[in-house]
């Protein structure tokens, strides 16, 4: 849907992108405080404001990339920063910082699935944008819940299965850690990512439509 730049697409998918990725990481930090530690809150990223959770590189350059020449949108903000020794349960704490991040998507995807049902109710100038606007926040949104949830490190997906690892295969699975986004980037260079990804992409957009009552 993004291989032909489209000023247009642009501006609508702007505002879905830019909540996948503020919302995504202020769950991250929510999800830090609700247990214990307030690193990331005390280093203002609990917060909604994207400014506080952009990457010049990962969050600009890398998706306007994407965008502009691949099928798919791809890209990263800040990491949250947290301290695992804070929490009061280190292990409970780790996974739940790590999920929060791609259920938050999950729950944006409803979101933008209700938006749609709104957007014929709205003054007809705004049904088109909001109703497109809609589109793309629900595809952003399934994209990103999919892409994070793969269980390869540094992704939250790796580091959830983590929390459930014992120390010995931990330590196994974390030397996988600096080579992760450079198979995640290899996998989508070569189209396995989006063999991969697609069929459960397109499950959560079912997922979403067919609880609102829409059809995209």
């Amino acid at each position: 849907m993004f291989q032909n730049f489209d000023l247009s697409i642009f501006l609508l998918a702007l505002l879905p992108v830019l909540l996948a990725i503020t919302v995504h990481e202020a769950a991250h930090a929510y999800a830090a405080r609700y247990w214990g530690d307030r690193t990331a809150e005390q280093l203002g990223r609990l917060t909604l404001n994207p400014v506080a959770h952009i990457d010049p590189v990962g969050t600009i350059v890398v998706p306007l990339l994407m965008f502009m020449f691949t099928p798919f949108l791809f890209g990263w903000a800040k990491p949250v920063p947290i301290v695992p020794r804070n929490f009061r349960n280190m292990r409970m704490g780790l996974r739940m910082v790590a999920i929060a991040g791609p259920l938050s998507n999950l729950v944006m995807a409803f979101g933008w699935g209700l938006a749609m049902v709104l957007a014929p109710h709205v003054p007809e100038s705004f049904q088109y944008p909001l109703g497109e606007m809609a589109k793309y926040g629900v595809m952003i949104n399934a994209v990103l819940f999919v892409l994070n949830m793969i269980p390869i490190l540094p992704l939250d997906g790796g580091r959830f299965v983590d929390s459930f690892l014992p120390a010995r295969a931990s330590m196994q699975f974390h030397k996988i850690e600096p080579y992760g986004t450079w198979i995640i980037l290899i996998l989508l260079m070569t189209g396995l990512l989006g063999k991969i990804m697609m069929p459960f992409v397109g499950g959560i957009i079912v997922l979403v439509t067919s609880a609102v009552g829409v059809f995209m």
